[in-house]
């Protein structure tokens, strides 16, 4: 196919709310060694993204100011030391920025298949996700069958796919949401119970359902006074994963739970990490979670497609914290 010179490409206007995003037209990108360029059809929104916005999360050094870690399309150039045989093979991929875009780049070890089951849209909305939840929940935090897992934020995109994974790895499942409506959501997903954090306190709920135990893995995205909850929610040899900090990262801990009960308390960033380290991430997932979505029994949840000259509006709503599940632009029809 001929590859166009010029494409059209999500930008920021300086740093500040969805109001700076805006469309421009830039050179379409030449793949480097190891790597592939793909005509992006659909982008998944992330929080992260709309931190890079806000002028808080850049992007690693070397890579695009344009936002966007997931994508799905076909290959349609390959760089240095990627066989020819790659192009024209549809994908999905966890990329470190650029993913609002026509085209994209991509680093070629993390491009995966797309299921089977999934069309190219459903597939731009796996990478982000799933890589998170499994390198955290299932890596760091060691979640095994027989346990049990808090998850907060149930009903997000990271949420929703924890829920899934964490039930199907044989775990028992508890999440916490905002509203009755998100806690049906994550419990037809496959959560054993729902904690409506808004009317209940999850601490008092999660030693209700477990006798007083606690549970086992903690999943959490917002930290602040979480924190401290979490501690008190674990079991002996516990596990508290932190992946974000909607709340601050800042909090007055008394780490005596640590101590006392043989805690863990762990977390990671995905982004910065190399390829290298990215790679075997995405190994255990074509291993362990690929035939899990090829045979339908996981799959992302969609909540609403933006198209690209639309980012703003898709950011407003990731903000608003009213959507369940994912977050997409349609970058082709």
């Amino acid at each position: 196919m001929t590859i166009p010179a010029l494409m059209r490409q999500v930008c920021f206007n300086g740093a500040g709310g969805p109001d700076v995003i805006g469309v421009e037209t830039a050179p379409v990108p030449r793949p480097g060694a190891g790597q592939v360029l793909v005509e992006v059809a659909a982008a998944g929104v992330n929080r992260p993204d709309c931190l890079q916005r806000a002028g808080n999360y850049p992007p690693p050094p070397g890579a695009t100011a344009i936002p966007g870690l997931e994508i799905s399309g076909r290959i349609v150039a390959v760089g240095d030391g990627v066989p020819q045989s790659a192009i024209d093979t549809e994908i999905c991929a966890l990329v470190s920025s650029g993913g609002y875009a026509e085209y994209a780049l991509a680093d070629y070890p993390l491009c995966l298949p797309v299921p089977k089951p999934l069309s190219l849209l459903e597939a731009a909305g796996v990478p982000e996700n799933y890589y998170t939840v499994y390198d955290n929940m299932v890596t760091r935090g060691r979640l095994a069958r027989g346990e049990s897992v808090l998850i907060h934020g149930g009903s997000s995109g990271i949420g929703s796919t924890a829920i899934q994974l964490a039930r199907l790895f044989g775990a028992t499942v508890y999440a916490t949401a905002g509203s009755e409506d998100k806690c049906d959501f994550c419990r037809a997903l496959g959560a054993d119970a729902a904690i409506n954090y808004r009317t209940h306190d999850f601490v008092q709920e999660v030693a209700r359902l477990t006798d007083g135990r606690g549970v086992n893995v903690i999943l959490d995205m917002v930290g602040g006074d979480y924190m401290q909850k979490n501690l008190a929610s674990l079991a002996m040899e516990g596990r508290l994963v932190q992946i974000a900090f909607l709340q601050g990262s800042r909090a007055n801990l008394d780490m005596t739970p640590l101590m006392v009960r043989r805690l863990t308390f762990t977390g990671s960033t995905l982004r910065a990490r190399s390829v290298a380290q990215k790679r075997l991430v995405a190994d255990a997932l074509r291993e362990n979670v690929w035939p899990l979505l090829e045979s339908g029994a996981v799959k992302p949840v969609i909540h609403k497609v933006f198209p690209l000259d639309q980012a703003g509006a898709a950011h407003a709503l990731m903000e608003s914290s009213a959507h369940v599940g994912k977050i997409m632009l349609a970058v082709r029809p």
